[in-house]
């Protein structure tokens, strides 16, 4: 009787994975100056035990003026490549998991103060605020400082910007990048009709609106190790009457899957306030699946994926190939312990917590190395 998909090994782009649980990319706003900290260092290395099969940092910023928040964490310079150099050299030390990047720019949603500082927007010229910039002038809500329309040079600054960023995650020994295409940041921006009204080569149509994502794409594809995957988080839909949808998003797969991509990771929503989100348990997994049945991309799911059985109906039916936890791993940072033991299987652990394994679960845990 074999055992259960979930965890099952799988390779992406060359990358091998113990098993399909990834953990994706949250912000933590806990940098400074772009430069992760002590705090990092404790996020990452808590997760890096968890015996998932792959650890995604945060959005990192390719310039200053890409951040969500004053306090995100970036990759433009050698102060925030050393820093965060620092908090790896120290998470693999007890750690073999792989580590990803995500790489991302906010686009006209930066310049915001922190989630649990209410989040709103900070206008240029005040305290941690700055002009922000977009595909078109178009504000995020009402009341926002419209954005600055990127020009030509911006948009050959910004690609170099992605590539020199993916060139530095290289240097410090990063296994993956993944560059954000999501949740209504600056590549997202470019996608959506709602939020690129451009009239030149880079808005209008939907070849149009994917150049300048997939320029992006073949600069970091091609600054980034060949042997290492490059793969992009999508919103599958902005879940608004006109705007992206999931007949784009597939078109959209496709013109990644021709440009070598070795993974697309979908997700929804984020791009305008005026979203309509049927939001349950396994909401966005038709999406995953509505890809994955047009594409050979390996395709990863995500949201509201909370119980190991439920995780292993995704990939067991072939809906996605792997499954992305959040907001669930963070809630419980022994999630994939507790999948294995519900679901027969067996994971990694640190040699210094095989103690801990129950007595009913006498093949659950085993050690590093």
């Amino acid at each position: 009787m074999s055992g259960p998909k979930l965890f099952e090994p799988v390779t992406v782009g060359g990358l091998s994975l113990a098993n399909r649980i990834i953990i994706a990319p949250m912000c933590q706003y806990s940098a400074v100056g772009g430069c992760m900290t002590d705090w990092h260092l404790i996020h990452l290395g808590q997760l890096a035990l968890s015996g998932a099969a792959l650890l995604t940092i945060e959005a990192a910023a390719v310039v200053p003026e890409g951040r969500i928040t004053y306090a995100d964490v970036g990759l433009w310079d050698d102060a925030t490549e050393a820093a965060m150099a620092r908090t790896l050299e120290s998470v693999r030390r007890h750690s073999d998991m792989p580590v990803a990047i995500q790489l991302s720019h906010a686009g006209r949603k930066a310049s915001t103060d922190l989630p649990w500082a209410g989040g709103k927007q900070i206008a240029p010229g005040a305290e941690n605020g700055w002009q922000t910039f977009a595909p078109s002038p178009a504000a995020f809500t009402a009341g926002d400082t419209p954005p600055q329309a990127l020009g030509l040079d911006d948009l050959k600054r910004l690609r170099d910007a992605f590539a020199a960023a993916a060139k530095r995650a290289a240097r410090i020994g990063i296994d993956a990048v993944q560059l954000h295409g999501a949740h209504g940041y600056l590549l997202h921006q470019f996608l959506s009709p709602l939020s690129n009204q451009r009239e030149d080569d880079y808005g209008g149509s939907l070849e149009n609106r994917m150049r300048f994502p997939l320029e992006v794409f073949n600069a970091v594809r091609e600054a980034f190790p060949a042997d290492k995957p490059v793969t992009m988080r999508v919103s599958g839909t902005d879940w608004v009457p006109g705007g992206w949808d999931i007949e784009q998003t597939v078109a959209f797969a496709q013109a990644l899957e021709a440009r070598g991509c070795a993974a697309i990771h979908v997700s929804s929503g984020g791009l305008d306030p005026r979203q309509a989100i049927p939001a349950g348990p396994s909401y966005q997994v038709p999406l995953a699946r509505a890809v994955k049945q047009e594409t050979g991309l390996p395709v990863v799911a995500v949201g509201l994926i909370t119980e190991p059985e439920q995780a292993e109906a995704i990939v067991a039916t072939g809906d996605a190939d792997m499954i992305a936890l959040a907001r669930t791993i963070l809630y419980d940072p022994r999630w994939p312990w507790h999948a294995a033991a519900a679901l027969g299987a067996t994971v990694t652990a640190p040699n210094q917590y095989l103690r801990s394994q129950p007595r009913q679960y006498r093949d659950l845990l085993k050690g590093r190395g």
